[in-house]
């Protein structure tokens, strides 16, 4: 079956369905076009290798006549291996116009066809009778319909009729089903025969006559089959299939066969072109050569995927088909010409990328597939640019390569290749050896700015001068330190101790020596520029690819290529998952556009580096792109960005420069600041300037006070660093929506490096917790800002700050408070117009009243005895609670001297000494409350409103009191004092002697808490009344002194009676009131109440025996009525009582007893009203009227009225008034109120039912 390997590549090159078409009748140059035109069939089902339906949009097929040579061509023992190329369908046109032709000459025929069981056929009959001509048009119908009847069944029908003068537009439709059913069972067919033979040969694939190319030629003519037939995804089943048992038998044990790769353009991937080999040329006994043939397994494979347009998955599937031929290829690669492992791996990326970038659209996959596509893409372009650094390398371009981290992670780990043989110099050399030294000579590193040293990364996993000495046939048994570069720093970077100046001059000379005298034998090691050349010469063999050979014909070149790669890679990786790789390969491009001064792009690049970097915490590798952004930034005069780099360089850890460096860094930042700035910006220094508050509890703040707050600053500065001016703003925590408050410092702070504390005053704020905000301040001309806490302390201690908890507040501000307290030091009343001292207590809460100051205001008729000064001292029971204080030496100094201190008045204000700033104590004022009127005394038994009384002796006193700091806080408060009469006066008549006299009692009620002695009293009678006998006015009961207690009471009795008023004299001004006088004292103490009142030259003890005062008060008396002239009677209820619902007549009786005088009502008509309780009782008569009343002594009259009790009970009865006659000429019997029992209503039977 090998043997037929050339002929089947040749025959598979057919890519569509054949139809055979049988003509009998030279009927298809007739009917061709017709055919022709129903093709590619569209919207086509087949069954796949699973027999399940399959929709094919297109299925392209050809019509071919039987007698075409392409299909008599055929030998029987081709037939079945090259099954996939024979038609899938045969299409016998037929015509006749007589029964009898048709029964003797075509019937026949059609059978002979037809008998080929394995041949799908159905039968098309071709009518050419006109439509005019109806018997020919019978005739053909009578034809077909006994063509119906022999060669087709129910089962299936084989025969349609094309009408050749007008066609059915059915008849296409049903043509194409019945074309489309003999393809599909042809496919299933031909499919179950290749399985069976595929079966067959895989059992015997680990035995001895096991031949692959057979088994190669079965498979891949089914996958070929599919593919014909546009079942794409079952022929890349079977491609896959047929690479994993090429893997699996290629390397069986015993059987060694050759790799390939050594022939012309090897080095160039053939991955995406399946015929760019013949399969005869790979073609090695029973199989085929590795390398060819699995580049060609894929080449199919991509094929079929760019077909289903999924070229995502050809780029996925090429990358790892890399790798994993990669390592394939380094199993041989001492049989490779020079670095061809290499330069396969940059052609195969490089294929792979152009093929899938131009069959892939947007839109063409999901996001997370496109994604993951550019991914991909961006993989192949690394790979394929470490490689291509690799031999730039190894030709002389590593000076040209920037040592950056990513550069020196890409090729310090990547190996060198390892041919059998290092290539050696050519003999004619000697002119590029020489041009290799001059330019390893002229070799100099790119200074970094700010003079920046820093040890070169690696860009070799080992010294090349070893390494490719090494791999040479052999050496000679030189000095050891002819293996090593002659530059200064190539040991070093290899970590080896650096030579004697002694043999590095020794080296220097013998690289400088002419390279056509070589000194003794032929095996001396090779010096590094004559590796070079050797390397390029070599890989100027190896490559054949005349572009990619360009591409390392001068440092232009070099630079352009491996610009374009990296650009690739980094175009990609930003389309993809992994965009930091983008961000980390915009460094790389960033530092090509840097040497080419284009500073413009550089610096746009690098700051896209900076940010990531920064943002990941990659301190060490951000401190090797930093330096260069400064540099492009000052180039570009961006002063802005410039500043911001020196900063940031300067917030980088410690260790990454030297302290000469970062005092370099400092410099700039004050040369720019202190300079004249075009434009002035704001910078952010939160990495370098940091801030927190001082361990320990918040400052804590009462509403309205200011204070000193003090924050820890640490400086990252090397040096110190004067800030003209610093501000820090306060952010309230309990209200995120209110605006932070700064708290500003106007002086000059020399920061120095590290910790710094500051002191900031805090204005009043508003109540709540605060925590610090942003700092900001002036450097220069510079603006700065911070909002960065200091990270300070272990973690579990307050002192850690960080971003994952919530900041430690540093000012707590109290919600509105009583901060101190005044109030009255007594409650108990004081005397009315006499000097008396009240007191109030100052009670500071939780604050200090230090420096305090106390406005007095007061009301109307209370006024302040400036003249007798003011006191103060501790309050009684602040005493006894400081009693413990009294060991502490501080607190004696303070609180020794006279218990009560004397205060003066300044400018109406009193201010308190310091040592009442922190206790309560009792200010003392001397006030007099005065009252023009005097005191009035009443009847006893007469019911006196007491609010009218209070009312009357309350005096109010306004307080303000200013204290805090700087008098910030204020407290108002107006205290009410209640001043009143040492006495309250009442008066009765306890008894009326004949002729008049009357025994009148005065009560003295005591009105104050304090200890009175009255030692005199005496009566100012008013008209119409004298005292018996000589009297003088004083009491009959001369019991003096009179010792009242507080709130006692005390009677004195004064007889007195009638006066004649017949010879009142006219002239005479009338009194209308008595006049009560008492001299009296009083002894009581401040503390409790009212006292002895304030006196020059007297204390409030009262020691002196001649301190009386006098109390006057107006008594009204009058006359008394010794016979009332009217009696009004109650009389008796009915006997059978009062019950609730009834009916019951009240009766009164009123009586005259005397004729009236002196203005009683002497007339015949009298007034009644009747008051009753409308709850208790309702009326049924008038409630008001008169009666008329004879004005004789002795005349009655009987008032009765109709009242219906409403409540059960004893309750009070109506009463009987006479609005019109005074009460004192009324008797009344009952004399008071009285009660009546009311009885509930009576059971009703209305709703009994008898039994």
């Amino acid at each position: 079956m090998a043997a037929f390997l050339p002929q089947y590549q040749i025959i598979k090159t057919c890519d569509h369905v054949v139809l055979a078409v049988e003509d009998f009748s030279d009927l298809w140059p007739v009917i061709k076009k017709g055919f022709e035109e129903r093709l590619p069939f569209r919207s086509v089902f087949l069954n796949n290798k699973t027999r399940n339906p399959v929709m094919v949009d297109e299925l392209p097929a050809e019509f071919i006549l039987t007698t075409d040579a392409r299909l008599r061509s055929r030998f029987p023992q081709e037939q079945s291996l090259f099954w996939f190329r024979e038609p899938y369908a045969t299409i016998v046109l037929v015509t006749c116009e007589d029964l009898d032709e048709f029964k003797n000459i075509l019937k026949p025929r059609l059978k002979l066809i037809v008998q080929n069981d394995e041949r799908e056929w159905f039968i098309v009959y071709v009518s050419k009778a006109p439509a005019h001509n109806d018997q020919a048009t019978k005739m053909a119908k009578k034809v077909y319909a006994k063509l119906e009847l022999d060669f087709s069944s129910k089962k299936r029908e084989r025969c349609c009729k094309l009408d050749i003068h007008g066609p059915d537009a059915n008849f296409w439709d049903g043509l194409e089903a019945k074309i489309v059913e003999c393809i599909r069972n042809t496919l299933d067919k031909r499919i179950q025969f290749y399985e069976e033979e595929i079966r067959k040969l895989s059992e015997m694939r680990f035995m001895p006559v096991w031949n692959f190319c057979n088994f190669f030629i079965l498979k891949e003519s089914l996958a070929f089959m599919f593919e014909i037939a546009h079942l794409h995804e079952d022929a890349l089943r079977e491609y896959d299939e047929l690479e994993l048992c090429y893997l699996e038998t290629v390397n069986m044990v015993g059987r060694r066969r050759d790799f390939g790769g050594l022939e012309p353009e090897d080095d160039q991937a053939i991955l995406l072109d399946p015929g760019k080999k013949a399969l005869t040329q790979i073609v090695q006994d029973d199989t085929f050569r590795e390398f060819e043939f699995r580049q060609y397994l894929f080449a199919c494979q991509a094929k079929l995927l760019f077909k289903l347009s999924r070229p995502f998955e050809v780029a996925s599937r090429g990358y790892s088909f890399i790798i994993s031929f990669s390592k394939a290829l380094a199993v041989h690669e001492s049989t490779f010409p020079f670095c061809m492992r290499e330069v396969w791996v940059i052609t195969a990326c490089l294929a792979v990328i152009d093929a899938t970038a131009a069959h892939y659209k947007d839109g063409l996959a999901t996001p997370d597939v496109e994604k993951e596509f550019y991914r991909v893409q961006g993989e192949l372009y690394t790979l394929c640019r470490s490689k291509f650094m690799r031999l730039a390398y190894l030709i002389g371009y590593g000076a040209d390569i920037e040592t950056s981290p990513v550069n020196s992670a890409s090729l310090s780990t990547l190996p060198w290749p390892k041919p059998g043989v290092w290539p050696s110099l050519p003999s004619n050399a000697s002119s590029e050896v020489l041009a290799k030294e001059k330019m390893i000579l002229q070799e100099t590193s790119r200074p970094k700015h700010f003079d920046i040293q820093r040890r070169p990364l690696p860009l070799e996993p080992s010294l090349l001068l070893r390494e490719a000495n090494r791999r040479r046939a052999s050496l000679s048994a030189g000095n050891m330190f002819e293996l090593f570069d002659a530059r200064p720093n190539a040991v070093e970077s290899s970590g080896l101790i650096s030579p004697s100046p002694k043999v590095n001059a020794l080296s220097m000379s013998r690289t400088l020596s002419s390279p056509g005298n070589f000194e003794g034998t032929i095996d001396r090691p090779m010096r590094l520029a004559e590796i070079y050349v050797a390397a390029e010469h070599a890989l100027r063999n190896t490559i054949s690819d005349a572009e990619l050979w360009k591409s390392f014909s001068s440092v232009a070149e070099f630079e352009k290529k491996y610009l374009e790669l990296s650009k690739g890679a980094a175009n990609n990786y930003h389309n993809s998952w992994w965009k930091r790789h983008g961000v980390v390969l915009d460094g790389e491009i960033a530092v090509v556009y840097h040497k080419r001064s284009n500073y413009d792009i550089a610096a746009n690049l690098y700051e896209k580096v900076c940010a990531l970097y920064a943002g990941e915490g990659w301190e060490n590798l951000l401190a090797e792109v930093l330096p260069n952004l400064a540099e492009c930034q000052k180039i570009l005069n961006d002063q802005a960005g410039y500043l911001s780099s020196c900063v940031r360089l300067l917030s980088l850890d410690k260790g990454l420069f030297s302290l000469k460096e970062r005092q370099a860094f400092q410099s700039e930042v004050v040369r720019l600041a202190h300079g004249e700035m075009e434009h002035p910006v704001p910078l952010d220094v939160s990495s370098l300037i940091t801030f927190s508050g001082n361990p320990g509890p918040a400052l804590e703040l009462c509403d309205g006070d200011p204070g000193i707050l003090s924050v820890t600053l640490w400086s990252g500065f090397p040096d110190d660093m004067t800030v003209e001016s610093l501000s820090l703003t306060l952010t309230a925590t309990h209200n995120t929506d209110e605006g932070a408050k700064a708290i500003k410092s106007s002086d000059a702070i020399v920061l120095m490096p590290g910790k710094n504390t500051i002191t900031l005053p805090v204005p009043p704020q508003k109540p709540g917790s605060y925590v610090l905000g942003a700092l900001t301040g002036h450097i220069g001309q510079l603006n700065f800002r911070s909002h960065s806490f200091s990270r300070v302390g272990p973690v579990d201690t307050d002192d850690f700050m960080s971003y994952e908890k919530p900041t430690r507040p540093i000012l707590k501000v109290a919600k509105p408070r009583p901060l101190v307290d005044l109030t009255a030091a007594i409650s108990s009343a004081l005397l009315m117009n006499e000097l008396q001292w009240v007191g109030i207590i100052v009670t500071p809460i939780n604050y200090s009243l230090k420096g305090a100051v106390l406005h007095i205001d007061t009301g109307p008729g209370l006024r302040i005895e400036e003249a007798h000064g003011f006191e103060i001292e501790k309050h009684r029971e602040e005493a006894s609670q400081n009693r413990a204080n009294m060991a502490d030496p501080e607190y004696c100094l303070s609180h020794t001297g006279a218990e009560v201190n004397k205060l003066a008045l300044e400018d109406g204000n009193i201010r308190l000494p310091d040592w009442a700033s922190n206790i309560t104590s009792v200010l003392w004022i001397p006030l007099q409350a005065v009252s023009d009127g005097i005191a009035r005394g009443a009847t006893a038994g007469m019911v006196v409103p007491q609010g009218q009384s209070l009312v009357d002796g309350l005096r109010m006193i306004a307080l303000k009191l200013e204290f805090g700091v700087s008098h910030n806080q204020t407290f108002e408060k107006t205290i009410a004092v209640h001043f009143t009469d040492p006495f309250d006066v009442s008066t009765r008549v306890i008894d009326k002697c004949d002729e008049g006299t009357l025994l009148l009692q005065v009560i003295l009620q005591s009105q104050v808490k304090a200890s009175l002695t009255v030692h005199d009293a005496w009566l100012d009678l008013q008209d119409c009344f004298d005292h018996t006998g000589k009297g003088n006015g004083r009491p009959v009961s001369r019991f003096f002194p009179l010792i009242v207690s507080p709130k006692s009471k005390a009677g004195m009795l004064f007889s007195i009676c009638l006066a004649d008023t017949s010879t009142n004299d006219d002239t005479k001004e009338l009194r209308p009131d008595s006049i009560l006088n008492i001299r009296y004292k009083i002894c009581g103490s401040r503390k409790l109440g009212a006292h002895t009142p304030v006196a020059d030259g007297l204390s409030e003890s009262g020691t002196d025996e001649q301190l009386f005062f006098t109390f006057r008060s107006a008594l009204t008396l009058q006359r008394p009525v010794l016979d009332p002239c009217l009696a009004v009677g109650f009389l008796p209820l009915p006997s059978s009582g009062l019950r609730v619902g009834q009916f019951v007549t009240i009766e009164w009786r009123v009586e005259r007893l005397k004729n009236m005088v002196n203005g009683a009502a002497d007339f015949d008509e009298v007034l009644y009203e009747v008051n009753v309780n409308p709850e208790n009782w309702m009326i049924a008569g008038r409630k008001r009227g008169y009666i008329s009343l004879s004005t004789k002594q002795g005349s009655r009259i009987v008032v009765s009225i109709l009242f219906l009790p409403l409540v059960a009970g004893y309750v009070h009865p109506p009463q009987l008034g006479l609005p019109n006659v005074e009460e004192a000429n009324i008797s009344c019997n009952p004399r008071g109120p009285h009660l009546v029992c009311v009885l509930p209503p009576a059971l009703s039977s209305s709703l009994c039912i008898p039994a």
